[in-house]
């Protein structure tokens, strides 16, 4: 009866305290599962507010992660001594001079990384969407050593196990996205980024991805139905021959074949970390701001509850909401200008939570 006595008493012990460890440990996943959000903060706008009160919008709202497109000194001040995680850009017209010497890469460290050791850097994109069109195909032959230089002088720092070097790409480098398993780098790509995965295996960096359903669906509404792209598809739309794998969501099946082609251009264990995605209020095919609120209180609730997609299932999903506010200033099509979460007053436009 004792014996009895004691070990009910140790399982009753056990319960408690894996009761009390959960209760530990929930907040401490909910926070990590939050910082799987950030949001894009471009400033192509003659009427958007002051960075710090940006930040303060950030904090007040639960984003802990931002994206930056080139190293704003008032943005980087702003965000001084907060917790938010950081994508810093070296835009397209910065790439020359960091690529032809490493003395101006290692003085762009100082001056933009070094200098604010109080900020939350994670990673370094050098460069945006080069090689996707006519107008950025003039800096493809320098993408690769200004991430090396970057890198170089990321490593002389000692910060290369803090700060990540890498470069965002989108969906027009894909010559098939469908199947997802099909997906595949444009022959007259592959001379620029195959290199640069090369330089991302062999330092263990992920691989900076733009994926928008959204322009996938309004270029091709007969094929591409508007539930998949929102995430609001009942049941599987697609199945990939390949593993016969599922597919209830665009987004999935767009990042899943960024990792086919990732897989034959030599990189199969390149993570990707998604540096924008977003939709249109106004200004073009299925743009509402139905659809918009949809897409992104989805695509929220998506990143935070699943743990990858069908082809890499236990790869955790981080994103970047693009974007912040309204744009006015932006170029290109009337859609351009309305991506925005929040008006520039700060109003939110949707009602989604972030964390």
């Amino acid at each position: 009866m004792a014996i009895f006595l004691s070990l009910r008493n140790y399982k009753h012990f056990m319960a408690t305290m894996l009761l009390l460890l959960l209760g530990v440990l929930m907040p401490l996943l909910k926070t990590t599962d939050g910082q799987s959000i950030g949001v894009c903060y471009g400033k192509d706008g003659n009427n958007l507010p002051p960075e710090q009160d940006v930040i303060n919008l950030y904090n007040s709202k639960g984003i802990g992660k931002m994206r930056i497109y080139s190293p704003d000194p008032k943005t980087l001040l702003a965000l001084r001594g907060t917790n938010i995680e950081l994508i810093l850009g070296v835009p397209n017209d910065g790439l020359q001079s960091l690529a032809s010497d490493p003395a101006a890469a290692a003085a762009w460290v100082q001056t933009n990384i070094q200098a604010y050791p109080d900020v939350k850097f994670k990673y370094i994109s050098v460069g945006n969407e080069v090689g996707s069109s006519t107008e950025t195909s003039q800096y493809t032959g320098y993408v690769l050593p200004a991430m090396q230089n970057i890198h170089s002088a990321i490593a002389s720092a000692n910060l290369q196990n803090q700060i990540l070097v890498s470069t965002a790409i989108d969906t027009r480098l894909l010559e098939n996205t469908y199947p997802p398993s099909q997906g595949a780098f444009k022959g007259n790509v592959r001379s620029y980024i195959d290199p640069i995965i090369g330089f991302l295996v062999q330092h263990n960096l992920p691989l900076l991805v733009n994926v928008y359903p959204y322009f996938a669906y309004a270029g091709d509404t007969q094929s591409i139905h508007l539930e998949y792209a929102l995430f609001t598809a009942p049941s599987p739309v697609v199945t990939d021959p390949d593993r016969n794998l599922q597919y209830q969501n665009l987004f999935d099946a767009l990042l899943d074949s960024h990792y086919a082609a990732l897989e034959k251009a030599g990189g199969p264990n390149v993570g990707i970390v998604v540096s924008e995605s977003g939709w249109p209020s106004e200004g073009g095919t299925g743009a509402s701001m139905d659809n918009a609120g949809m897409y992104y209180k989805n695509l929220i609730g998506h990143v935070k509850g699943v743990s990858g997609t069908p082809r890499k299932p236990n790869k955790a999903l981080e994103a970047f909401l693009f974007a912040m506010f309204d744009e006015n200033s932006k170029h290109g099509a009337e859609i351009e200008r309305h991506f925005g979460l929040f008006t520039p007053t700060q109003q939110s436009k949707y009602e989604i939570t972030f964390n």
